[in-house]
């Protein structure tokens, strides 16, 4: 209950800037020019968002790793909320798994080139009406660049493909979830299993990742804290 109620408070917070970041940023890469883009209007332009999530991420993923995929990140609860009615749930037991991550490598690859071969060149400037959003997106999608649409459309269908395979964004594409993934393991605080653990799966069955604690994807939600009957599940510092 209480990690739904921190994800409403910051889906609250949070959620306008990455609405502008995914269908509004005029950059390819969003989220990463907020500081000198001269959209004066953009929701993460006029606010502290910018200088607040670059230096409050690190911090979050050393201390609790992909905490901020399970706890705060809007677009990982829009598609937690998409996963629960989802066809396909992939449990991370399947070998072949790990090898469908190569896409948030594929997705930081082409984040860093944008960035500095090209320059993370500025596109388009988002289109406002009076009736802000829906209109405004359908009139930047139909007179945006293309590798601005594609990028936008690029996006918003592998998050619509969660009600496909449960939460395929933040598992197999994310970047930003990529690179936490590769930090994960050095974070000092974790939900984890100890000795006792009898692989029962219970943690598994609960789990929207489809993973077990201090195992791929695994974002320490805290989901499977208490459904583990050998008390082998447990938050805190393990080395």
């Amino acid at each position: 209950m209480w990690r739904r109620i921190v994800q409403i408070i910051f889906l609250a917070i949070l959620g306008k800037w990455m609405y502008y970041g995914v269908f509004r940023c005029p950059y390819i890469v969003p989220f990463v020019n907020c500081e000198s883009c001269s959209i004066i209007t953009c929701w993460g332009r006029i606010t502290t968002y910018f200088y607040g999530w670059w230096i409050a991420l690190p911090i979050l993923v050393i201390l609790f790793g992909r905490a901020f995929c399970g706890w705060l990140c809007p677009s990982g609860w829009v598609n937690q909320m998409l996963g629960k009615f989802s066809m396909v749930k992939l449990n991370s037991d399947k070998p072949w798994i790990r090898g469908l991550q190569i896409g948030m490598v594929l997705m930081i690859l082409a984040g860093l080139v944008v960035y500095f071969v090209y320059g993370n060149p500025r596109i388009m400037i988002p289109i406002r009406t009076s009736d802000e959003y829906f209109n405004a997106v359908i009139l930047s999608v139909s007179f945006g660049e293309w590798y601005w649409v594609t990028r936008t459309i690029t996006v918003v269908s592998f998050i619509v493909a969660s009600l496909i395979i449960a939460n395929v964004w933040c598992r197999f594409v994310c970047p930003a979830g990529g690179i936490m993934e590769l930090l994960r393991k050095i974070s000092i605080f974790k939900v984890y299993k100890t000795d006792d653990c009898d692989d029962c799966n219970a943690c598994r069955r609960v789990c929207e990742m489809g993973t077990r604690p201090n195992e791929m994807n695994c974002t320490n939600c805290g989901a499977c804290l208490h459904v583990c009957h050998k008390d082998a599940i447990h938050f805190g510092m393990k080395w």
